[in-house]
Formats: C-alpha cells, structure tokens, sequence
C-alpha cells in the first residue's frame, strides 16, 4: 500500500541589516551605547542617571516585537501610512478623476488604484481571432498572463494519485528553477465566492428543454434553488510573469518592444502546457482583456459577481444580441476605494488581508491548506500563494548566506553561554536539508502565501476575521494581518495580476 507524503522544511527568511535587526535598529543600539558612555567619560555622575533611563527606552525601541515587528519598525509604518493620508493618498476615486489621453489608449494606465495605477493591459493575438490580456508593469518591467485552470482536487483522491500530482507539480515549478530563466513569478490564486444560486438558476431556465416532461424540468428547477445556497463558487488562475530585463535576447529576437515580450510570453505559456497536463490541470482559458477585468471587477465588487454571470449566462440569446461577456477594461476598477490602516475599503465591500507569516512546524500532508478555503455564508476569501524561482547560482547563494547567519548565531550564543532552543537546532537542520536538496540537483524557490477575507457587511468584518484565524489555525498556519498596507496586500491577494508585495512592506 502507498504511503502519502508529508511535506515539511521550509523555513522564514530573516530580514535585517545585522542579525535580525534593520539599520534604524542598529543606529539605536548604537546611540543607546553612546548615551551610557559619555557622561562616564565626563565623569558625569548626575548625567549617567539621566542617560540610563534613555538608553533603556532606545534598546527597547530597537529589539522589543509586537506582532513580529519592534517599536521603530512600527514607528516608521504609522508615519508613512499617515503621510498618505494627509496627501490624500489612501482615497481613490475613478472615471473623470483618472488621467486619460484620446491617443495611444492601450499605453494608458488602467483606472484601479494605489500600487495598480501604472499598470497597462496589453492585447495579445493567439490565433483564431482570439485575445490574450497582458498585464504590463512598466516599473518592475514585467509582462504577466492569467489562465483559468481546473483541477480535480485531492481530498478524494487515493494516495496514489495525490502524490503523483504533487510531484508533478513539483516538477513543473523545478522547471522554472533555471540560470537566467524569464519567468521570475508564479502565482496560483484561488478565490472562493458564497453563491446564492442566482447564476446557476439563470443558466438552467437558458437551457431548459421546452419539450422536456414537465416532472423533469420541476425536479431541476427544484434542484436549482436548493443547491446553489448552499454551494461555493470558486475560481481558479494562474499567473506567469516574465522579466523583460532577462528574457531580452528572445524578446529582441520576437521583433522587440512590447509585442516582441508578449509573443515570449504567450510561447512560455504554451511550453507549460505539458507539465500543467501531468499534473492534472486544466487550463479552461487563456484570459483577454474583458474576462481579465472581470475577474478584477468581481474582485472590488462582490455584488457584480451575480448580475455578470447571469449576462454571460444570457450573451447569444436572441433578446440579448450584441451583448459580448465580460467587462469592459475601462470600467475593471472600483469607483472608489478607501485605505485604513487595518482594512480596505471598495466599493460596496470591504477586505483585510493577511499574510501567512509561519508554516506548519510539522510535516503535514499535501491537503493542509484546504480549512482556508471552507466555504463561508457571508464572507468571500481569496488564497494566493506567490512563487518566486531561483536559479541555481543564486540558490546556493541564498542558502549559504542563511547558513552563515544560522552558524553565526549558533557560535555567540555559545560563547556567552546561551542554550540553543529546539527551534534553533530545527532551523539549522532545515537549512543544511535545503543546501544539499540543492545540491542533488532540486529547485529552490521563495514562496509566501496572502488570504483577504471579504464581507459587504461591516459588521460581519471582524467576524470574518476570527474565522479565518480559525481555520488558519486548523491547517498549522500563523495568520498575520497586514497593518498599514492593506492596498498593497489586497493587490497582490485578490486580484491575480502577478503583483508580490512591496519590497518595503515585505517583512510586515
């Protein structure tokens, strides 16, 4: 009988300018160190009394955490989210107030908000008269193309079959994992939507047959209204985006410029399509630009979910004709959208985002993270996880340069005669078994994962929250909220345009 893996070792990355402290910690030991000394050079008795208390307070501000952040980490966050605020920075409004020129429309910025305001939706041609949406971020200089996919699950699959996809997913990723390669992002998002049974309603009276007994089209009618309360619907993308900077010799070779980058891009996409294949994904459909600013639309407003599935549901019908499916790009962004520091606010609608902060500490199996997907009455989630390959000459960059901090650490805990915690001990041991899968020839890759939670009723917020918690806390995961960057996080977790997080915000 087959066994079903586990699957354990990933480990934090540390952030810090020494040790886990940033510069502006390390500027406060400092000033701390200085503050005690002097008035003992100076022979300042009466001013050491003062100076203690001082230099108690800025060790305090540098090394105490909250919430896994110290006191001027906080301190430089609030400041910076309060300075968009007074700029009026945090409230987005759209249509007139969205800068807009008659020429070049495809070049202009789309209508959304905060960090998605300088990106671009491209057309790509794919054959067959058909369109691929392109999303361009001119800043980063990426091109990233979203595809509908469907798979089969694995809660009630043999253990056989869930640990060939597994593996084959593994694969696929390991592909990616090449010196130089063009994709530096991959992102699978996973929305799950409470479904009143409105679209599957629609749907069934479109394709009722009228010559159908009528005890059948009763029973079906029947079976409409009861299943569609108490089901989810959910969606499923992935993201691929390519690096312009290091795909430019096949960009160059594609003709240059933005259409020589989507032409590379719509080439890697149908390189994947064999190892998705081995992995039992379906891909339903390359996204174009109107059914990519439909999922962006139903992201911001959950109230539209309803009203567009029953006229995509409806588009062909002969009281419909020249209705086309999908949103307009043009109209993909919330009308307004409001930043708080512990909640975004769009629309009809408001969301928290939360980051996945620590992994299970034990091995767990490949369906741990299925609680963060339990279906929800009231509140809509979205689960990202964002994939970041490296290469192998970075890899082993990474990982030695993790080893160094690990041993380092190891060495002055010693030598002031600290004991080394469980935790420690594990962290190294996890470290050393990343370097050698390394070496035998895996791919590494940074990885993190997002959740937004999403209610239209303000008060079902925090409720929505807790439960999260909850289940976050069922599958072993630690669930941090992203205070102070609430945009950026819902950017990256509710919308799958291939954004990560800020760098700045990063280590929230």
């Amino acid at each position: 009988m087959t066994e079903p893996h586990t699957y354990a070792g990933w480990q934090t990355e540390r952030h810090g300018f020494f040790g886990q402290m940033s510069l502006t910690g390390c500027a406060l030991v400092a000033s701390a160190a200085l503050t005690v000394l002097m008035p003992v050079y100076a022979q300042d008795w009466s001013g050491e009394l003062v100076a203690l208390p001082v230099a108690a307070l800025l060790l305090v501000t540098a090394t105490a955490r909250v919430f896994g952040m110290t006191a001027d980490e906080w301190a430089v966050l609030a400041v910076r989210h309060q300075i968009n605020v007074a700029g009026g920075r945090s409230v987005f409004l759209s249509g007139v107030f969205a800068p807009r020129r008659r020429t070049d429309h495809d070049a202009q910025p789309t209508d959304l908000p905060g960090v998605l305001a300088r990106l671009r939706i491209l057309h790509a041609p794919i054959g067959g008269g058909e369109e691929l949406a392109v999303v361009y971020d001119p800043l980063e200089g990426t091109y990233s193309a979203v595809v509908e996919i469907r798979y089969p699950g694995l809660a009630l699959e043999d253990t056989e079959t869930v640990n060939r996809r597994v593996a084959a997913w593994g694969a696929f990723l390991r592909t990616q994992c090449v010196e130089g390669g063009p994709i530096v992002r991959i992102a699978v998002h996973e929305r799950s939507l409470p479904d009143d049974g409105t679209a599957l309603q629609s749907w069934t009276e479109l394709h009722l047959d009228p010559s159908a007994p009528p005890e059948a089209v009763g029973l079906v009618r029947d079976l409409a209204a009861q299943g569609g309360p108490i089901a989810n619907n959910r969606s499923t993308y992935l993201t691929i985006t390519l690096s312009a900077a290091r795909a430019r010799l096949a960009i160059k070779g594609a003709g240059g410029g933005r259409l020589g980058a989507c032409a590379v891009l719509v080439r890697e996409l149908v390189a994947m399509q064999s190892s998705l294949a081995a992995a039992d994904l379906t891909v339903v459909s390359q996204l174009g630009p109107r059914e990519l600013a439909q999922v962006i639309r139903t992201g911001y407003d959950p109230d539209a979910v309803a009203e567009l599935a029953m006229r995509n549901a409806a588009v062909g019908a002969p009281d419909w004709e020249g209705v086309r499916a999908g949103v307009d790009p043009d109209l993909a962004g919330p009308a307004a959208a409001e930043t708080s520091w512990g909640s975004y606010r769009h629309d009809g609608a408001i969301s928290v985002t939360s980051q996945v902060r620590g992994w299970p500490a034990a091995s767990v199996y490949a369906t741990c993270l299925l609680p963060l997907l339990r279906p929800r009455p009231s509140a809509a989630r979205s689960l990202t996880l964002l994939y970041e390959p490296l290469g192998p000459r970075r890899a082993r960059a990474e990982l030695s340069k993790e080893r160094t901090k690990r041993d380092v650490a190891r060495r002055l805990r010693a030598r002031t005669g600290r004991i080394e915690s469980m935790d420690e001990r594990a962290d190294m041991s996890r470290a050393l078994e990343q370097d050698m899968a390394r070496a035998a020839g895996h791919g590494i890759v940074r990885f993190t994962g997002l959740v937004t939670v999403t209610v239209t009723d303000p008060a079902d917020l925090e409720t929505a929250c807790a439960e999260l918690q909850q289940d976050g806390a069922a599958a072993g995961l630690e669930l941090r909220r992203l205070w102070g960057a609430q945009d950026a996080g819902f950017a990256a977790a509710a919308l799958p345009l291939g954004q990560g997080l800020p760098a700045r915000r990063a280590v929230l």
